[in-house]
């Protein structure tokens, strides 16, 4: 079992990387590797997309390696395999985004990329720390958290489903901010899981382990 956290140079992987191939140790998941090789990609039984920074830049950069990018489509699109995106990797599988300007995402889940805008003006943007989950559904990546389990965010924008049933959970940060996305093989976090700590390294396992 191989999982790869796809690297198209677009944020800081090694926390990632030792958080999930420390759950990979744990839940006897097999092999993690972070990698920029198309046919590693191609591969692997399970993929991971992160992602920091701006929307339209994370999207250039991830077209912009097109073997990668085409290998990832592929996996996903055509054999199912089962798919992270975090952060902004998790904001490339909307319809758009609206980060400077617009910009098209993956297109896998219908929906768009929008500015927080909190209803308290003492509520500052970008929306960081820790904030409690509203879970809103029973998806096989929560087993063992709860609603009000703690996750860790830093992001300004957050991802409005146009499918109320593919947003699987959220936070309240002055309006309800996505927090979780899915449909089929693909789930997508706002947060880090690799910086929250117990219940980010429990949704890390969980995902290792999901057969969808």
């Amino acid at each position: 079992m191989l999982t790869a956290i796809i690297d198209y140079e677009s944020g800081n992987l090694h926390s990632a990387e030792k958080a999930f191939q420390r759950m990979a140790r744990e839940m006897n998941a097999g092999e993690v590797v972070v990698t920029s090789d198309a046919e590693v990609v191609a591969r692997a039984d399970r993929l991971v997309l992160p992602g920091d920074g701006a929307f339209p830049a994370c999207a250039a950069e991830l077209r912009g390696h097109k073997g990668i990018y085409d290998a990832m489509v592929e996996a996903v699109e055509q054999n199912g395999r089962p798919f992270l995106g975090i952060c902004v990797g998790m904001q490339l599988m909307a319809s758009k985004g609206h980060e400077y300007r617009e910009t098209d995402g993956l297109g896998w889940v219908a929906g768009e990329v929008v500015k927080i805008k909190p209803s308290d003006n003492a509520l500052k943007v970008p929306h960081m720390g820790w904030n409690d989950l509203v879970l809103e559904s029973d998806h096989p990546v929560f087993a063992g958290v709860t609603s009000g389990d703690h996750a860790y965010f830093v992001h300004s924008y957050h991802f409005r489903v146009t499918d109320p049933q593919q947003r699987l959970a959220y936070v309240d940060y002055g309006q309800e901010v996505t927090a979780v996305i899915g449909r089929d093989t693909m789930v997508g976090m706002q947060f880090h899981p690799e910086k929250s700590q117990g219940v980010g390294l429990r949704i890390i396992g969980n995902f290792l382990t999901w057969t969808p």
